[in-house]
Formats: structure tokens, sequence, C-alpha cells
């Protein structure tokens, strides 16, 4: 079971982006996504990750090379998992979890719910207040096959947790759980950082999402 223990960066609220990233790459730890669980699909995109927190944000940044890309999916809320796409499941109780997905031209989708069947979607108008840059850009293309590297910065408010009264990320323990999909490419392919014990892809399961900690 891995844990991790989030660090604080502070930061001025006006910081950009950009300065933003520099200062995770910093301070960051790098993790890898690394875990097959699934036989039917072997293929294992090389991923890292970093994260970071600045009392009111998620920051985060992930980092892919992988054999096929593909992002058609612009509708926030839509369905991102079936183009190359970074998750983050995050619970910060044990009723329910959020699920963010990130396609990689920077599509955003996010839920809240106990489990796969009955989640509900975040406002479409507090998801994008998410800021994210993909080196992908951000235009819809069709699949394209090759050796490809991507990375995705990641900045995450906290009113984005809209069913619950977070104040502050400051000493927050939570679970989470650290994923890569592409349903509909060429080689669908299924990645966890923390094992997922199914019979069947599924990662709408927090029974197995890790420790985690804010500074």
């Amino acid at each position: 079971m891995q844990k991790l223990i989030i660090p604080k960066i502070a930061s001025d609220k006006t910081i950009q982006l950009e300065k933003a990233a520099n200062l995770l790459e910093e301070n960051g730890q790098l993790e890898k996504i690394e875990t097959i669980n699934w036989p039917d699909y072997p293929y294992k995109p090389d991923l890292k990750f970093r994260i970071a927190h600045s009392d009111d944000e998620i920051w985060l940044k992930f980092y892919v090379r992988e054999k096929y890309i593909r992002g058609l999916e612009t509708r926030t809320n839509g369905d991102v998992y079936k183009d190359s796409t970074v998750e983050f499941f995050i619970a910060l109780n044990d009723d329910n979890y959020y699920n963010f997905e990130f396609s990689c031209i920077g599509t955003i989708h996010i839920g809240y719910g106990p489990g796969r069947g009955n989640r509900l979607p975040v406002d479409p108008e507090t998801a994008e207040k998410i800021e994210i840059k993909s080196s992908l850009g951000n235009q819809p293309f069709e699949e394209k096959q090759g050796d490809f590297s991507w990375e995705m910065m990641v900045r995450i408010p906290i009113t984005c947790f809209a069913f619950d009264n977070l104040n502050t990320l400051d000493g927050l323990r939570a679970k989470a759980n650290f994923y890569k999909c592409g349903d509909e490419t060429t080689e669908p392919h299924f990645v966890s950082w923390n094992p997922i014990k199914t019979e069947t892809p599924d990662y709408h399961r927090p029974e197995f999402f890790a420790d985690i900690k804010f500074e």
C-alpha cells in the first residue's frame, strides 16, 4: 500500500501557472504510476507525477510517454476517459470521493459520489476554474501513433471540492489514487499508482485508495 505526504509550497495568491509549475518541479517529489492490475491490458506507458499544495490549491503535474495519443473530447464533464487521459481520485471521508480526469488536451471531467454508478457532476463553471496547460495544446485531434512525450500542469482550487465545505488543505488526511487510461486508443491501458484488486478494470474502487496527507 502506497502512502504519500503532499508538501505545502508557500506562494503568492496571484502566482502564474508557469511559476507554480517551476516551484512544483523544485519542491515536489517525483512519483511513478506503474501498476498493471489486469493482464488483459499489459501496455504500460511511462508515467510520473508530482503533487503539492498551497493551502487552497492542489498543484499537480503529470509526465507521460506513450505510443498512441488521442484527444477528441472537448466537453467539460464529457467522456474524457476514451482519450489519452490522466486521473486523480480523492476521498475526503469514508462516504464519497471526487474523480478528477484530464485528457491530454486539457478537457476536464469531475464527478462526486460513493461509487461508479451514482456520480454527481461538479458544475462545469466550477470545474473550469481549474487552470490546466498541456504541452500538446488544447485543440482536438484524432489518434496519432508514434513515440510521444507530453506534460500537463494542473492547478485545482479548493472550490472544486464543491460538495464539501473545505477552507484549507493544511493538515488534511485523505485517500487517493492516480491513474492513466485511454479506453478508445489502439492499445487500451489501465495503469494505477496504488494497486487495484478487481477482476476487470475499475478505477471507481475507493477501498483501494492509499493514504495521503497534506502538510
